[in-house]
């Protein structure tokens, strides 16, 4: 016997890594040194900190996987990956730097995984961290044939008193959210179920999704706030703090950028809930309290900035052509959250 009689073809990994090594060269920022197939990437720090502090985050995409992996559709997932982790780095105001990715499947399918890899590119490009390194598992009798697991990390820089910790958020600060793509990463176990036990199809195209298959609307990417975000502290937005609405939504995500003795007061009525989100509720017969527990209910990140720049930052984020609007407003309290559900 040979390891590919157990179910492991190295040659096929070997070929797997050329046939990506343009897809993450691609990637790369001036900062990385060597390229493909080392033990270990390196990457040489920016020059111009004077403190700088590294931030890093590491997550996954969960069930969404299933989705891509029932409709043969790999090109997204990619991108959901490096979203949520290069996402959750920039709320302490970091610059994502580098990313790296794992993936584990039952037997290797070049153009598959190829697929997967080329959105973890875009997502790279679209952060502008460069696509690191990452490693791939073949797993025979662990993963079922045609499955596949993925996980990210990614690391990013700040400088230490640009950091946001929670302590720079004031009594008065105005939210202002930002538009999420649909669901993002999160509350895909419930559509699942939604979908299954209430006898939908994945090809449907029910009225509230405006022609939309139910499985086009539930695969669109994470979005990625990094650019946009980084941008506008660039050009002199104040920002505060910054939440990642992810796992969880707003009642779990956004107390977690508050200082000490501090709340959110929420308008409810501040923002249109996607029709995304309507046909869920309705699908499921699923109750409010529940829908913003579980998802992000339309928005994806929010900002915390000064009254006087409420205006400025909301313009700011138009301009880049994501839709953003105050939803409310910090005040004293222990981190929770006021009038979300009235």
């Amino acid at each position: 016997m040979d390891y590919r009689d157990a179910g492991v073809d190295v040659e096929a990994g070997r070929a797997f890594v050329d046939q990506i090594r343009n897809l993450v060269h691609s990637t790369f920022r001036p900062e990385v040194l060597g390229g493909l197939g080392g033990f270990g990437g390196c990457f040489q720090l920016p020059r111009g900190y004077q403190e700088p502090v590294l931030v890093s985050g590491t997550d996954g995409v969960g069930t969404k996987l299933k989705i891509a992996q029932i409709l043969n559709r790999h090109d997204t997932v990619g991108i959901d990956l490096v979203a949520m982790c290069v996402n959750d780095v920039l709320t302490s105001g970091a610059e994502p730097l580098f990313f790296l990715d794992y993936v584990a499947t039952s037997a290797l399918d070049k153009d598959q995984l190829t697929q997967v890899v080329a959105g973890i590119a875009a997502g790279c490009k679209l952060a502008g961290c460069a696509l690191l390194g990452g490693e791939t598992a073949e797993m025979p009798g662990f993963y079922q044939v045609g499955e596949y697991d993925l996980a990210g990390f990614c690391v990013g820089i700040v400088e230490k008193s640009q950091m946001l910790d929670g302590s720079q958020v004031q009594l008065g600060d105005v939210a202002i959210a930002l538009a999420s793509t649909g669901v993002h990463s999160n509350g895909l176990s419930l559509v699942r179920k939604i979908v299954s036990d209430r006898g939908f199809a994945w090809h449907e195209r029910p009225e509230l999704l405006g022609g939309e298959t139910i499985a086009e609307a539930f695969l669109k990417p994470t979005r990625i706030y990094v650019k946009p975000v980084l941008a506008a502290r660039q050009a002199g937005v104040e920002i505060h703090g910054m939440a990642h609405i992810t796992g969880g939504g707003l009642p779990e995500n956004l107390p977690r950028c508050l200082g000490t003795s501090q709340a959110i007061k929420i308008d409810s009525n501040s923002w249109y809930l996607p029709p995304l989100f309507q046909w869920l509720a309705a699908a499921g017969t699923v109750r409010a309290e529940a829908m913003y527990n579980t998802f992000n209910m339309g928005i994806g990140f929010v900002v915390l900035v000064p009254p006087h720049q409420a205006e400025q930052t909301i313009s700011h984020f138009q301009s880049e052509n994501i839709s953003a609007f105050a939803i409310g407003e910090v005040i004293p309290g222990s981190g929770e959250l006021v009038g979300l559900l009235n």
